[in-house]
């Protein structure tokens, strides 16, 4: 049976780039890691936040986000996980910059995120 090609013109998805200050970096990471997996867990319209940091400089981090739709996004924002983690790491981030993204290979989407098949 063919399938409709998936269509991610609804979706949020962004790159987030973060500098974190050097002093504060391992205990951002785990504040980090804490949220993003309770966003992915608790939130059924945050399909993905996948936090990367670079080799050669650990404080430079990037997340990916894809969130169903920008009202999953709004939803997101007042989190109660999403909100304790600005709030402990208001002083940890040296700065932020969101850049909005589109995919170039939708129909590898519901491939790579569990969370689009789940209808």
């Amino acid at each position: 049976m063919a399938t409709e090609p998936f269509n991610s013109e609804n979706m949020m998805i962004r790159i987030a780039v973060l500098e974190i200050e050097e002093e504060y970096l391992d205990e951002y990471l785990a504040i980090l890691k804490e949220e993003s997996e309770a966003s992915i867990r608790l939130e059924p319209g945050v399909i993905c936040i996948y936090p990367m940091f670079e080799k050669e400089r650990p404080t430079e981090i990037r997340l990916l986000e894809v969130y169903a739709s920008k009202a999953a996004y709004e939803m997101h924002l007042k989190s109660p996980h999403f909100i304790e983690y600005k709030t402990r790491t208001a002083n940890m981030v040296k700065s932020l910059n969101l850049i909005n993204m589109s995919a170039i290979d939708e129909a590898s989407m519901p491939k790579l995120f569990r969370k689009l098949n789940a209808n």
